[in-house]
């Protein structure tokens, strides 16, 4: 019994209603014997359970019972643990009904609405089965099996808000969870329709298959094929349960909703295994560019997802205990460590991506990684020793040989057959193909543009940027740089500047004061020091010998003469960059 001070106060709970299936029928037929029933099933199967649950009836109404719990999955727990137990008894069956709400202690009694949305899914229960509301299933999802069938929101007498509503599936084996690739997984399901617009349906299963084939290109990537996901068609599932039993780490969900004339497209990724919420955007368009706004979706989830789950995937890796690391997981670790472009992180880089390829020595990725170590003490002159270009070439054809169909590993080659490997063309075939295999790839179109300013084709390189710029919108810096490059080869160095300056500020920008990327920084010094910003230069020199004390002019043009094979193919433009440096200071 409540004391009198519980009395009006309001508090979220979780009900459950029972009732006894055909009860009139039975007392009709044998009152006795009914009862002595009841009170049997009372006493050895629900005041145990209740008991082991921690839930507290708080109203018995002849054939039926009300009573409540501190959680949702504590209620749940027992409706099934009673609804299994009877099926082993006399053949006493009861309908269950499961809501989470607000209720309001009056006495030893609970009113409202928790109360009553409970009642009423109870009555929409097959005899011997438990419905449940959106919330229970909400707040169970991932704390423990469960198998439901979607009902939608059937009307419920006297309830006005709409209660989506659920069968238990008692019956169904728990699928086991099948192992997980090593590799980022995911499925994509079926778009809701949210604006109730049949044609809207075929658009976004279109749109839908149009992503599944997107990110089908990209080798890295584990995807489930249409027909599996297409399953869920119709259905709300959990997203852990999606992931256990189609075995991905990673589920993209999303909706359509039609407004007039506009139709609105949202999407979100969710990590399978912990419900937790890694990326989400939304697109609007006009219905008549339809399909054209089905190419823009498909576009911008593809290039969205691939560094979102990049950046996942490199967060578990940095979670797992040393001992366990595989070959997958020592190249995601090493993948920050090799980005910071400083000594420290190059070496530990290095041993990382050495491992995996000696676990490995056909992972095409970790050898790619690890060729492009081999380069980086000379492109960020951390050393005046010659790289070693025959290991360098050993592990790209050892990269191409094993993963010559992955967009990633063809776009990582592109930088080592280009620059140490000195074949420009070359390396831009490479860019190519990567592209026929990942079109939305702005860190192929961006490695592509940098090349084509190199060869002197400013104008195709400002094109592969800008084309660049629509799949990284809020900036990026290996993009502006390789602007800046475009612009400085054909020697409008008063746009170079302004690009460069982008460098420093805005969105997906870098600071040249800060940087630890040699190239970023020599060339925002050679052209502030062409347009005559020769103060600001000197701070980016500064900076330049503070990467790499060694840095000179002679050493610039070794690089770009010796080590990368007359990179700059446009006549005067090298000279030009030596002079901008020699004019903010640099040492000859």
């Amino acid at each position: 019994m409540a004391s009198s001070s519980d009395a009006g106060s309001r508090r979220l709970a979780a009900i459950l209603a029972a009732d006894v299936v055909g009860y009139s029928r039975m007392m009709a037929a044998d009152e006795a014997g009914t009862l002595a029933r009841l009170r049997a099933a009372r006493r050895d199967v629900v005041d145990p359970l209740m008991a082991e649950f921690k839930g507290r009836v708080f109203k018995v109404m002849g054939d039926g019972l009300l009573a409540e719990f501190p959680s949702a999955v504590q209620a749940l727990r027992c409706a099934i643990a009673i609804q299994h137990r009877l099926r082993e008894g006399d053949g006493l069956q009861v309908r269950i009904g499961l809501h989470q709400g607000d209720v309001v202690a009056e006495g030893g009694d609970l009113l409202g609405d928790g109360v009553n949305v409970a009642a009423r899914l109870e009555a929409l229960a097959e005899p011997g089965g438990i419905c449940i509301s959106g919330r229970v299933r909400e707040d169970a999802a991932g704390k423990m099996p469960l198998d439901v069938e979607d009902i939608g929101t059937p009307p419920l007498k006297n309830i006005e808000q709409p209660v989506h509503v659920f069968r238990v599936r008692l019956d169904a084996p728990e699928r086991p969870a099948l192992a997980l690739p090593d590799k980022p997984s995911i499925a994509v399901l079926p778009f809701q329709n949210m604006s109730g617009d049949p044609e809207q349906e075929y658009f976004a299963d279109g749109m839908v298959e149009d992503i599944i084939t997107g990110l089908s290109r990209m080798r890295s990537f584990f995807v489930i094929a249409r027909n599996s996901s297409f399953a869920y068609r119709g259905k709300s599932p959990d997203v852990r349960q999606v992931g256990r039993e189609l075995g991905v780490r990673y589920v993209l969900e999303g909706s359509v909703r039609k407004a007039g004339s506009r139709v609105r497209i949202t999407g979100q990724l969710v990590d399978a295994a912990t419900g937790v919420h890694i990326w989400a955007d939304r697109f609007d368009g006009a219905l008549e560019d339809v399909f054209e706004m089905q190419d823009r979706v498909t576009v911008g989830v593809v290039s969205a997802m691939e560094p979102n789950i990049r950046l996942a995937e490199i967060e578990r890796a940095e979670r797992k205990p040393p001992q366990s690391l595989q070959a997958y997981d020592l190249v995601l670790r090493a993948l920050p460590r090799f980005y910071s472009y400083t000594r420290e992180g190059h070496a530990e880089a290095s041993r990382l991506f050495g491992r995996a390829t000696e676990i490995d020595p056909k992972y095409a990725l970790a050898a790619q990684y690890l060729a492009n170590c081999h380069f980086q003490p000379w492109q960020q002159c951390w050393t005046d020793a010659r790289p070693p270009l025959d290991e360098i070439m050993r592990l790209t054809n050892i990269a191409l040989e094993h993963g010559g169909e992955d967009a990633e590993v063809l776009a990582m080659a592109t930088h080592m057959v280009a620059l140490p490997g000195g074949d420009l063309r070359g390396g831009l075939a490479l860019a190519e193909k990567s592209l026929a295999l990942n079109p939305s790839s702005g860190h192929v179109l961006t490695l592509a543009g940098q090349l084509h300013a190199f060869a002197g084709d400013t104008e195709r390189a400002i094109d592969c940027l800008e084309r660049a710029g629509r799949f990284n919108p809020l900036g990026w810096q290996p993009l502006n740089y390789g602007l800046a490059l475009a612009h400085f080869v054909a020697g409008r160095y008063e746009a170079a500047a302004d690009v460069s300056g982008k460098l420093s500020s805005g969105a997906g920008s870098f600071n040249p004061l800060t940087s630890n990327i040699v190239v970023y920084v020599r060339l925002r010094a050679a052209t502030l020091g062409l347009v005559g910003c020769i103060e600001e230069g000197r701070q980016a020199v500064v900076r330049l010998l503070a990467i790499s004390p060694a840095m000179t002019i002679t050493l610039t043009r070794a690089y770009y003469e010796v080590v990368t094979h007359n990179l700059f193919k446009t006549s005067g433009v090298l000279d030009a960059l030596c002079e901008g440096l020699r004019v903010v200071g640099l040492p000859e």
